[in-house]
């Protein structure tokens, strides 16, 4: 039911596409959250294997950086849709930017802290007097809502915690600049097992496990682009032919990864590293691109805890921050 359903939206945009578009697709530009690779493998495979343009749609995927907030760029009109965690989102849905989550790929966290043997960092009782590696650009919210929960201050002070702005590597931990940093499951924890420092050596604590888990990579889009009939259709359409990247990628992990490796621009990156990407981010992955209103409940919970002197995540309950307008269409 669901393959009609998805060709008759592909057949529709097809047939109502301008003509000046190349090939009469509906373009869709597409701002990635970071740089390319396997985080985003579901979304590079359907590009390359041409998902989207059976579905009807010419897609530009533009990578992200340190330098690059998607929820900026879609403010600014650079993208129609963008992937972004949703503790950014809400943050800035509060701050003025009218993002709606239309869709979940990753239903499960793997942002994770871990700690070096030599921190004596055996439980989060030992975190008092420690230095923390922590991610800003909205990615600092469960760090703070973790805390928060912890009753630790953040200011550096003997009962509290020394807060590092990390880059986005596993650098300060492995030349003893912090005690404990972020690391994502489905990379930097690699760098530093690559680094060669044994896992049974290391502690590791995940947010979901510690109460403060919050959804990451969705899709959003703003608000007002939600009355445009046209518009919804190409996002299902969108979205499925994402969700059967994201299912030919976990299925077939090696061929995913040259993917990735085919649009690195750094020239940087290596096989073996984003073949095990691929697996973790692909293991993230739902069976539905449907939002679970429980995560959702789960996650606005934990931003109102995340309390931070210098940039609160949000202040009050969000209302209209989702919507499943897109997804109705795909079930």
């Amino acid at each position: 039911m669901k393959s009609l359903k998805i060709a008759a939206l592909a057949g529709m945009l097809l047939a109502t596409a301008s003509p000046a578009f190349a090939q009469d697709l509906y373009p869709v530009t597409f701002q990635l959250k970071w740089v390319n690779q396997g985080q985003f493998a579901g979304y590079l495979v359907a590009k390359d294997l041409g998902f989207y343009e059976e579905a009807g749609l010419d897609v530009t995927i533009n990578p992200g950086g340190p330098d690059i907030a998607p929820e900026q760029v879609i403010a600014g009109g650079g993208a129609d849709v963008i992937t972004t965690w949703m503790a950014a989102a809400l943050a800035a849905r509060e701050r003025g930017v009218p993002l709606v989550n239309i869709a979940q790929p990753f239903a499960t966290t793997a942002l994770e802290m871990v700690c070096s043997e030599e921190s004596g960092v055996e439980s989060t009782a030992d975190f008092p007097g420690k230095t923390l590696g922590v991610w800003f650009f909205g990615n600092e919210y469960p760090f703070y809502a973790w805390m928060a929960q912890l009753g630790l201050p953040t200011d550096g002070s003997e009962q509290g915690v020394e807060v590092l702005r990390q880059a986005f590597s596993a650098d300060p931990l492995l030349q003893g600049q912090a005690d404990c940093i972020s690391v994502m499951r489905y990379n930097e924890y690699k760098q530093v097992i690559d680094a060669g420092i044994p896992e049974d050596s290391l502690t590791l604590f995940n947010f979901a496990d510690e109460g403060v888990g919050m959804l990451e990579d969705g899709l959003y889009v703003l608000e007002d682009r939600l009355a445009d009939e046209e518009f919804v259709d190409a996002m299902a359409a969108f979205v499925d032919a994402s969700m059967r990247g994201w299912a030919h990628a976990k299925a077939n992990p090696e061929e995913a990864a040259e993917i990735v490796l085919n649009n690195d621009m750094s020239g940087a990156l290596m096989l073996e590293s984003q073949v095990y990407q691929v697996i973790e981010a692909a293991a993230l992955v739902g069976d539905s691109p449907a939002l679970d209103t429980d995560a959702y409940e789960q996650t606005v919970a934990t931003l109102l805890s995340a309390v931070s002197p210098d940039n609160p995540a949000i202040t009050i309950e969000p209302e209209g921050a989702y919507s499943t307008v897109v997804t109705d269409r795909i079930e």
